[in-house]
């Protein structure tokens, strides 16, 4: 259970991720509307997490696919191949020799709200993130903006203490602060909105 909600500290970052695809954008209001236009966002990642207890901290790496017809792929390829796939139908997670884990509204509703809620951060809904954060954003100018999000919803306000991002044309960095004084620092690289139209691989780990 604690390591889908680290998943959902990923989807979150990765909704944000279209939510902030302009360069010019100086309000959320902004935002939103453009992510409106962009269908498909591609990025890599460098994730690393700092646990109390212990003295170091741990890395891993990958890509990120966000399709807006189609969902979100999370494909971490270091420190091992892990990937998560997440729509509106279902949450999953596959992992080479084991079964996929997979969370729907009827195995699992209390987990399941979390897809209700980053459906919401895909289509830019500011309202149900109102409902669920209080948001402070900050335009920092030459382009560059902050975002911060502090839960004021259960089991969110349970689990993170606050999320905090960065960016400018697009989003760059990610710190997620939870309420056990554990942090998680996200940064982002390579970003790009073409091409629009899915590889056959991509449409699999869509589809299987």
């Amino acid at each position: 259970m604690k390591h889908f909600f680290w998943l959902f500290a990923s989807f979150i970052t990765s909704a944000f991720l279209l939510l902030s695809q302009t360069a010019s954008a100086v309000t959320l209001d902004d935002l939103q509307q453009r992510f409106s236009h962009q269908p498909v966002l591609r990025a890599q990642f460098e994730q690393q997490r700092t646990i109390s207890g212990m003295s170091q901290p741990l890395k891993s790496n990958g890509n990120v696919l966000i399709a807006k017809a189609h969902g979100l792929i999370w494909n971490q390829t270091k420190p091992f191949p892990l990937i998560l796939m997440m729509n509106e139908t279902r949450m999953e997670q596959r992992m080479a020799g084991q079964p996929p884990q997979v969370i729907t509204a009827d195995n699992n509703p209390q987990m399941f709200r979390f897809n209700s809620i980053l459906t919401a951060l895909f289509h830019a809904d500011r309202k149900a993130l109102e409902q669920n954060f209080n948001l402070q954003f900050s335009y920092l100018g030459k382009g560059n903006w902050q975002l911060i999000l502090q839960p004021t919803t259960t089991p969110l306000d349970k689990l993170f203490r606050q999320i905090t991002l960065n960016g400018s044309e697009f989003l760059n960095e990610i710190q997620i602060n939870d309420m056990q004084d554990d942090s998680t620092h996200i940064r982002f690289f390579d970003q790009t909105t073409t091409p629009t139209a899915l590889t056959p691989d991509e449409k699999h780990h869509f589809s299987s």
